[in-house]
C-alpha cells in the first residue's frame, strides 16, 4: 500500500466504503506492505467491503488460510463472489473447506461432470443407469450444490464481459439443475426402498430449465410421467396403476429434498403446476394418460409451455418418449382459432396483475421485461413454426437468433432485443445471487444498485437504472410491434375446412342419430355449451362424443336431458370435470348409464357425487356385507337422532344400489354376483339400521333385545333383484308378553324408517310369511315357532322355508330355528300325495288369483308358463321329495340345487338346462325391466321404445326386440314342458 497516503484513504480511493473497518482486518493478516495485491483484488469486487468482511471471517474460522493470499486465481474467485452475495459468503465461512472449489480458474463443467458430482456427494454411483444411494445425506447433497453455485458464481462474477457469458452460465446453471434432480432422485429411491426399482420415472424440465436458461434462483418446473418396469419377458412387472403410486413417491420424496430448508442451506422449491390440470391433477401420469390429456383438453397456453419441454433426470429415453409425443401438437397449436388472441390476453392479464409501486423495476413481467422478449419469440416460433422448421427451439436467445437468420425478425430488431435480454437478466442474476432469494425487482437504494453496477461494469448506481429504463422502452416498443401485429394474427387464421351447420341441419343430424325430439336436444346442448366457463369449454369438447355415446343408447333423447341436469349439480366440482375430460372410458360409462336406466339415473340426480364409482371398473365392484356393516355403524355413529342415523346408513345403501346397478349394467357383474351383490346390501343395512333402532328404542322402553332375523324368500336364496322385497321372519330366544312386545316395537319401527319415502327406493320388510301369516304375531320365540310348526304349520309354510337362512342378528339362535324346521322342509320319505296335492293346488291358485287383468299371461316372468315360479317350485318340489336323503340338495338357492338334482340323476342334464336358461333369462329381464323403468314389473313392457331399451342391455341390437320377445317365449315353452312333466305330472 503506498506510503504516501494513509491506509484509510488509499482504501477509500479503491472503493471501499468502510476504509476503517478493512485497515483493522488488514491488520490481522499481516505487514502492510505484503498485502498491496490483495487489497487490489479484493477492491475488484462488487461490494469491497463485504469481500473483505467475508475473507476476515473465513480466515478467523480457519487461520491456515492466510498462507493463502497470495494465490491469485483463489483469492480473485474467492472475493468476487463474497462480495456479491451474502448468501454464497455465508455458506463459505460455515463451509470454509468448501472455497477449495475456487482454487482453479472456474471453467464450465459438463452435464455428465455435474451428474456425476452430485450423485457421488449424495452416495450413488453415477456409473449405474440406475442410481440409488446407499445410507444417503440429502444435507451432503445440498452442500455439493452449493459449492457447485459458488463455483459457477466466481466464472460469472470474473468474467470482463458478463452480458456474453450469461446464456452460457444459464446453461450450465441447467445442467446443475438436473444434477441435482438426479441426485435427488437416488435419494428418493433409498428412502422408497426397492419398489422404486419397479416403475420408470422421467422428469420432464419445463420453463426456464426446460430451456436452459435459468436463474440462481427459480423455482423449477418440471413435469412427471411413469411407467411399468418391464421384466425379461417383456410384460410390465406391475400395473400401471402401481407404477403410477409408486412413481409419485418417489417423485413426492424427491421435491421435499430440492426444498427442504436445513443447517446446510436449500436447493430451490420444484413446481409441478405446469402438469395438466395444475395441482388439482395427479402429480404423475403415464404417457398414454399424457396423450389423452394433451390431444383432447390441453389449452393453447398448455403447449405453449411444453415448447420448453425437455428430458433433465431420471429414465431419458422415457422423457424422451414423452418429448417425442407432445411435440407435433406444440406445434400445431397455432392452427387453433383464438390462439394468438389469447396468448396475447394472458400477456394483458399478467401486466395488468403488477402492483403500481414495483412496475418500474419488474426486471421479469414488466412492459418492456424478460418476458416480454420471450412472448415475443414463443408466439412467433409457434405460428410460423408449423409449417418452417428450423424455428423449433426451446430457449430464447437461440430462438432469437434463428428468428433473425430465417428474416422473420429484422437484424437490427433483432439485436437490439438480444442486447436487452442479455442486460436484462445478468440484472436479474445479481439481484438473485446476493441473498439467493427468488426476486425480480430491481433494488431502488444506492448501495444496492451501486453493487450491482460494479459487478457487471457499470460506472454507477444511475448508470444502472439509466440501461434498465433504456433497454425495456426498446423492447416494449419491438413487442408490440410483433405480439400485436396483424399479419401475425392472420397467418395464424387457419380457413375452416368444414362450415359450421345451420340450426335446421343440426336437427336433421340430431334426428339421424336417434334423437326422437331434435329441437329439445338442440336446447339442451346450448344450455350445456354456451358461454365462456371452463365447464362450457370442456363439455364443447366433450358433446361430440356424448353425443354419439347417446344415440347408442336405448334413449338418446332422456341421456342428453339428464347429462344437463347432472352437470348443472356437478359442474362446477374440480373432479367431475377432470374426470369427463381425462377419463374417456367413465364419460362413456355415463353416457350408457343416462341414456339406458332410469332407475340409475334417478339414484344420480339424488345423489350426483356417486359417479365417481364410474372412473375406474374396480370401484364396480361390490362391497362386502362385512364391510358394509363397519361403514353404515361408523357413519351413523356421527349422527344425533335416529332419522339422521337411517339417513346415513341408507345413502350408503343409496351408493351401493348405484354401484351394483351400473357394474350390471355395463357389463362388469353376472346374475349370480348382482343377486349375491344386492343380498349383503340388504343384509348390512337391515344390521346396521337394526342396531340404531335397538339404541333408540332402549331409550323408551329401557334394557330389551332384538330380535334375530331370518331370511326368507329369495332374500333367503341370495337371489334378490333390484324390485325384491326382503321376506323376514321375526325370533327371540325367550320371553313372555313384555319381551314379545318390546321385540315387535323394534321390528315396527326397522320396517317404519326402511320403507318410508327417501332418496333411494326404500326396503320393504315383508313378514307376510310368518306363521298364520298377517294374522299371526310379528314376533314369536323359539319355542313358539317350535311348536307352531311341529303342530299346526300347512305345507305351504314348508316350501317358504326351503329358502329360510340366516338373516341378521344372533347367529346361534338363527342356527337353533333353522335346524328345528329342517324335518319340516326336508321331510324324511319325502312329500306325501296329500302334501303335493296341496302344492299344486296353491300354485294353480295362485295364478289364477294373481295375474295381472289384462295382460298377456305369457309375458309374465314370474307367473307365466316356464317362468319364475314354475322353475322354482318344481325345483323346490324335488327338494323336498329328496333333500332327506341327499344333503346336497338342502340349499337355499334355485339353480345350485337344480344343479345338485341333477347331479343325483333326478332331472336330465336337457331339462335342467331348459330350465336354467328360462330362470336366467326372467331374472335377468326382470332386472333390466326396473332399470330401465324404474318401475316394478313382471311383465314385457308394453311401450315399444321401453321394450327396445330392455332388448338393448339383453344384448340384442337396435330394431330386434321382437327376437327378444320370441327367443323368451321359445325357452319358456320348453321349460312349460318339463314343469308340466316334473311338477304337475304329466306324461
Amino acid at each position: 500500500m503506498p506510503r504516501s497516503r494513509s491506509p484509510v484513504a488509499e482504501l477509500a480511493r479503491r472503493g471501499y466504503q468502510r476504509p476503517d473497518a478493512a485497515v483493522r482486518a488488514l491488520a490481522k493478516w499481516g505487514p502492510a506492505e505484503e498485502l498491496t495485491e490483495v487489497v487490489r483484488v479484493i477492491a475488484q469486487a462488487a461490494d469491497p467491503d463485504l469481500a473483505m468482511e467475508g475473507l476476515d471471517r473465513i480466515i478467523e474460522a480457519r487461520p491456515e488460510l492466510l498462507d493463502r493470499l497470495g494465490e491469485d486465481t483463489w483469492i480473485r474467485q474467492l472475493t468476487a463472489v463474497m462480495g456479491a452475495s451474502t448468501a454464497l459468503q455465508q455458506f463459505l465461512v460455515s463451509h470454509p473447506g468448501r472455497a477449495d472449489v475456487l482454487a482453479e480458474p472456474a471453467v464450465r463443467r459438463s452435464a455428465a461432470e455435474l451428474r456425476a458430482r452430485l450423485l457421488t456427494a449424495a452416495g450413488a454411483d453415477p456409473a449405474r443407469a440406475y442410481p440409488v444411494t446407499e445410507n444417503g445425506q440429502a444435507d451432503d447433497l445440498r452442500l455439493a450444490y452449493r459449492t457447485e453455485l459458488c463455483r459457477v458464481a466466481a466464472r460469472d462474477l470474473t468474467h470482463a464481459r458478463p452480458t456474453e457469458v450469461v446464456e452460457d452460465i444459464a446453461a450450465e446453471l441447467s445442467d446443475l439443475a438436473d444434477a441435482a434432480i438426479e441426485a435427488s432422485l437416488a435419494l428418493a429411491r433409498e428412502q422408497v426402498g426397492p419398489a422404486a426399482a419397479q416403475a420408470r420415472l422421467a422428469v420432464i424440465a419445463l420453463g426456464k430449465c426446460g430451456a436452459q436458461e435459468l436463474n440462481y434462483v427459480s423455482d423449477v418446473d418440471v413435469l412427471y410421467l411413469a411407467e411399468p418396469v418391464l421384466g425379461a419377458d417383456g410384460e410390465p412387472v406391475i400395473s400401471s396403476d402401481q407404477a403410477i403410486a409408486i412413481a409419485t413417491k418417489v417423485a413426492s420424496a424427491m421435491t421435499r429434498i430440492c426444498s427442504a430448508h436445513t443447517a446446510a442451506g436449500t436447493i430451490w422449491q420444484v413446481d409441478a403446476a405446469l402438469r395438466p390440470e395444475g395441482k388439482a391433477g395427479p402429480l404423475v401420469r403415464t404417457l398414454a394418460s399424457h396423450r389423452k390429456y394433451y390431444q383432447k383438453w390441453a389449452k393453447g397456453w398448455e403447449f405453449q409451455a411444453m415448447l420448453k419441454a425437455r428430458p433433465m433426470a431420471g429414465d431419458l429415453a422415457l422423457g424422451q418418449d414423452f418429448v417425442d409425443m407432445v411435440a407435433p401438437m406444440v406445434w400445431t397449436v397455432g392452427d387453433q382459432e383464438s390462439f394468438v388472441s389469447d396468448v396475447q390476453a394472458m400477456r394483458k392479464r399478467v401486466i395488468d396483475h403488477i402492483p403500481a409501486k414495483e412496475a418500474d423495476r419488474e426486471l421479469k413481467l414488466s412492459r418492456g421485461g424478460l418476458r416480454d422478449v420471450e412472448f415475443s419469440v414463443q408466439l412467433l416460433e409457434l405460428v410460423h413454426g408449423r409449417v418452417d422448421e428450423r424455428l423449433r427451439e426451446r430457449a430464447t436467445l437461440p430462438g432469437l437468433r434463428n428468428l433473425i437468420a430465417y428474416g422473420y425478425v429484422g437484424p437490427e430488431e433483432g439485436k437490439e432485443f438480444d442486447a436487452a435480454y442479455r442486460f436484462t437478466r445478468v440484472l436479474e442474476h445479481r439481484v438473485q445471487m446476493f441473498h439467493l432469494r427468488r426476486t425480480h425487482l430491481l433494488p431502488d437504494r444506492d448501495d444496492e444498485l451501486r453493487r450491482i453496477a460494479r459487478s457487471v461494469g457499470l460506472g454507477s448506481a444511475s448508470a444502472v437504472q439509466q440501461g434498465w429504463r433504456r433497454h425495456s422502452r426498446r423492447v416494449y416498443q419491438l413487442h408490440n410491434r410483433v405480439f400485436y401485429s396483424p399479419l401475425l394474427e392472420a397467418v395464424a387464421r387457419v380457413p375452416t375446412s368444414e362450415a359450421r351447420l345451420t340450426t335446421d341441419a343440426a336437427r336433421d343430424r340430431l334426428r339421424a342419430l336417434g334423437y326422437a325430439d331434435p329441437k329439445a336436444a338442440l336446447e339442451h346442448i346450448k344450455a350445456l355449451s354456451t358461454g365462456l366457463t371452463r365447464q362450457a369449454d370442456i363439455q364443447r369438447q366433450l358433446l361430440p362424443a356424448m353425443l354419439g355415446w347417446f344415440a347408442e343408447g336405448p334413449n338418446p333423447d332422456f341421456g342428453l336431458l339428464s347429462f344437463r341436469q347432472i352437470s348443472a349439480s356437478l359442474g362446477s366440482t374440480h373432479w367431475y370435470l377432470r374426470a369427463l375430460r381425462d377419463e374417456g372410458a367413465m364419460a362413456q360409462r355415463l353416457a350408457t348409464i343416462l341414456s339406458s336406466s332410469r332407475y340409475l339415473v334417478d339414484l344420480l340426480k339424488r345423489a350426483p357425487e356417486t359417479m365417481q364409482l364410474l372412473t375406474d371398473t374396480d370401484a364396480l365392484h361390490p362391497k362386502s356385507s362385512v364391510q358394509l356393516v363397519a361403514e353404515m355403524r361408523t357413519a351413523s355413529r356421527v349422527k344425533n337422532t335416529l332419522e339422521d342415523q337411517v339417513l346415513a346408513i341408507r345413502a350408503i345403501r343409496r351408493r351401493e344400489l348405484f354401484r351394483i346397478g351400473a357394474g350390471d349394467l355395463l357389463g362388469e357383474l353376472d346374475l349370480a354376483t348382482v343377486g349375491e351383490s344386492l343380498t349383503q346390501v340388504t343384509q348390512a343395512t337391515l344390521d346396521a339400521t337394526l342396531q340404531v333402532v335397538t339404541v333408540h328404542e332402549r331409550e323408551v322402553r329401557g334394557d330389551l333385545i332384538p330380535p334375530t332375523v331370518i331370511a326368507m324368500g329369495r332374500w333367503g336364496g341370495r337371489e334378490l333383484s333390484y324390485s325384491s322385497d326382503a321376506d323376514a321372519l321375526f325370533v327371540l330366544a325367550e320371553g313372555g308378553d313384555a319381551e314379545i312386545r318390546d321385540a315387535t316395537a323394534v321390528i315396527k319401527t326397522l320396517r317404519s324408517v326402511l320403507s318410508r319415502p327417501g332418496p333411494e327406493p326404500g326396503l320393504d320388510l315383508d313378514a307376510d310369511l310368518r306363521p298364520e301369516g298377517k294374522g299371526g304375531p310379528m314376533v314369536r320365540t323359539l319355542a313358539s315357532y317350535r311348536t307352531y310348526y311341529r303342530r299346526w304349520s300347512a305345507t305351504w309354510e314348508a316350501q317358504a322355508l326351503v329358502r329360510a337362512d340366516y338373516g341378521v342378528g344372533d347367529h346361534l339362535l338363527a342356527a337353533d330355528l333353522l335346524a328345528s324346521v329342517d324335518a319340516l322342509r326336508w321331510p324324511e320319505g319325502g312329500l306325501s300325495a296329500k302334501q303335493l296335492k296341496e302344492i299344486r293346488r296353491l300354485k294353480a291358485r295362485m295364478e289364477a288369483e294373481r295375474l295381472p287383468r289384462g295382460g298377456s299371461r305369457k309375458d309374465n316372468l314370474k307367473l307365466g308358463p316356464g317362468g319364475l315360479s314354475d322353475v322354482e317350485w318344481t325345483i323346490q318340489v324335488l327338494q323336498m321329495q329328496h333333500a332327506h336323503e341327499h344333503p346336497e340338495l338342502r340349499t337355499t338357492q334355485t339353480l345350485p340345487a337344480l344343479r345338485a338334482a341333477e347331479g343325483l340323476g333326478l332331472i336330465s342334464t336337457e331339462d335342467a338346462d331348459q330350465l336354467a336358461e328360462v330362470w336366467t333369462m326372467a331374472s335377468e329381464l326382470r332386472n333390466r325391466i326396473t332399470l330401465v323403468r324404474n318401475k316394478v314389473s313382471d311383465s314385457f313392457p308394453t311401450d315399444a321404445r321401453e321394450l327396445s331399451a330392455v332388448a338393448l342391455l339383453m344384448g340384442y341390437g337396435k330394431g330386434e326386440s321382437s327376437h327378444l320377445h320370441a327367443d323368451y317365449q321359445r325357452k319358456a315353452r320348453h321349460a312349460r314342458g318339463v314343469v308340466d312333466r316334473l311338477f304337475w305330472g304329466e306324461e
